[in-house]
């Protein structure tokens, strides 16, 4: 009994050390990205920019209502996940004001600053967060609307092929316009579907463990328990087919994998999951103009560009001009970069509202910046990934491995695109890029972890004391 206590007690001292912890890293948090702010307006007009006190009181106070509701309704939740969110989202504004800045920007006809309406979608994004913690008070009630999350997401991916709700921006249908707002439904789609994900493996984890034989080295499934993994990579197929959406389909049939591997460590799963993605790509690349523009920049970019010139192919052309673009930016940034405000990534077009603000970061921060960033992200990442670790049922275990490894997905595919190492995918750097649906969804993401985490991380209540145990106090002299 007192052992229990003792635990009890030290769990409840344990969570405001947590929360103060927490507020000093916040107060970091923030700091960094004022400083940041006041670099670039020094480095672009050599005077403090006017909207510095604007900018930090902003940051501040969403940054500091985050915080008491953190700490008033998870108490127990990770240190970490709030403040490194509330650091890459006020990086994220100050390398958008950065680039709205821009002269060459501002030259273009279909220019409109974006930082201020960036801010406006944080603190939205904020707010949603907020409204996560309060209303779900405990994230298995989740698993209740399991097959009713599955057709939301379905939903949620085919709006942009509505006629006279979806927009095609570019070749790629991802998104929809609502009145004088565009949302991307993906976004949010990734978090309602890891609820399926999660919900359904938790089932169907045991039977999709079993192998009927080995191969290679492999244990391989069942023949009809591959029905799953298959219907989910022909709807991934089916997205990058209609929607010229790559991002979306790699994240969408990669999270899935992920955590089926982590529901039945089975390898098998993965070795699947890859090839059936490679046979996709290169069956959807054979006959998809817009993906075969991006392979062609990714294999070749400056080689590219002169045959799509001379076969007067504009979508190509563009897509290589905008590689060739991004390689001599981080290029130039070298080592420790041009500094803030001192780089030409706003040579590429459309640098802040996609993955293509990365390259700003590799000029102006070089490649100790990149790394940086790069650490910020796995940060997050493996906080997530410990939280799974340590949340106490299954469908929390699968959920938060789920929410993380979309996250690291999306990380991975607009990082790699940017660098070259894979085709370029249309997605936004998370917390980065401007756009709204990004990071209004990933706020909800991270309040989602910070449910969970609170929830594995509260200490057990202490037992109620058996009838036996009472008498034999009450009858010992």
């Amino acid at each position: 009994m007192s052992v229990v206590t003792n635990t009890t007690t030290i769990g409840a001292i344990d969570a405001p050390s947590r929360r103060n912890t927490e507020l000093m890293l916040l107060a970091f948090a923030v700091a960094i990205p004022v400083f940041a702010y006041i670099n670039v307006g020094l480095a672009l007009d050599g005077e403090l920019p006017a909207g510095v006190i604007g900018y930090g009181l902003g940051l501040g106070l969403l940054a500091g209502v985050a915080h008491i509701v953190v700490r008033r309704f998870a108490r127990y939740a990770d240190p970490l996940l709030l403040p490194l969110a509330t650091l890459l989202n006020g990086l994220g504004l100050v390398l958008i004001w950065r680039l709205d800045q821009s002269p060459r920007l501002m030259a273009r006809p279909d220019f409109s600053a974006q930082a201020t309406n960036q801010l406006m979608y944080s603190a939205l994004g904020i707010a949603l967060f907020v409204g996560v913690l309060l209303v779900l008070k405990d994230h298995r009630v989740l698993q209740r609307f399991t097959y009713i999350s599955m057709a939301v997401a379905i939903v949620l991916l085919l709006l942009p092929l509505v006629p006279g709700l979806g927009a095609d921006v570019f070749g790629a249908k991802i998104w929809i316009r609502v009145g004088g707002f565009s949302i991307q439904p993906g976004e949010f789609a990734k978090i309602v579907i890891a609820v399926f994900f999660s919900g359904y493996l938790m089932v169907k984890r045991d039977a999709l463990a079993l192998a009927s034989r080995r191969f290679m080295g492999l244990y391989l499934p069942r023949g009809r328990d591959l029905g799953p993994i298959l219907t989910i990579w022909a709807m991934s197929l089916l997205i990058l087919v209609f929607e010229n959406d790559l991002g979306t389909s790699l994240l969408f049939f990669g999270m899935f994998v992920i955590m089926l591997y982590v529901a039945t460590e089975r390898t098998s799963w993965i070795v699947i999951g890859l090839l059936m993605s490679a046979g996709g790509a290169v069956v959807v690349a054979s006959f998809a103009s817009h993906v075969q523009s991006r392979v062609a920049a990714w294999l070749d970019p400056f080689g590219c560009r002169e045959s799509a010139a001379a076969a007067g192919n504009g979508n190509m052309l563009n897509a290589c001009d905008q590689m060739t673009q991004v390689l001599m930016s981080f290029g130039a940034g070298g080592t420790i970069g041009t500094g803030l405000g001192q780089g030409n990534s706003d040579l590429i077009g459309f640098a802040t509202n996609s993955d293509f603000i990365f390259s700003t970061v590799g000029e102006e921060l070089g490649l100790a910046g990149v790394m940086a960033f790069l650490l910020l992200y796995g940060l997050i990442i493996e906080r997530g990934v410990r939280t799974a670790l340590a949340a106490r049922d299954p469908f929390g275990k699968l959920f938060a491995i789920g929410l993380s490894g979309a996250f690291a997905l999306q990380v991975f595919v607009v990082a790699g695109g940017v660098m070259g190492l894979i085709p370029l995918t249309g997605m936004t750097m998370p917390f980065l890029a401007a756009g709204g649906s990004s990071v209004i969804a990933n706020w909800a993401l991270i309040g989602i972890l910070i449910r969970i985490s609170d929830t594995a991380r509260r200490p057990a209540p202490a037992p109620a004391p058996s009838p036996d145990a009472e008498m034999t106090q009450v009858v010992r002299p």
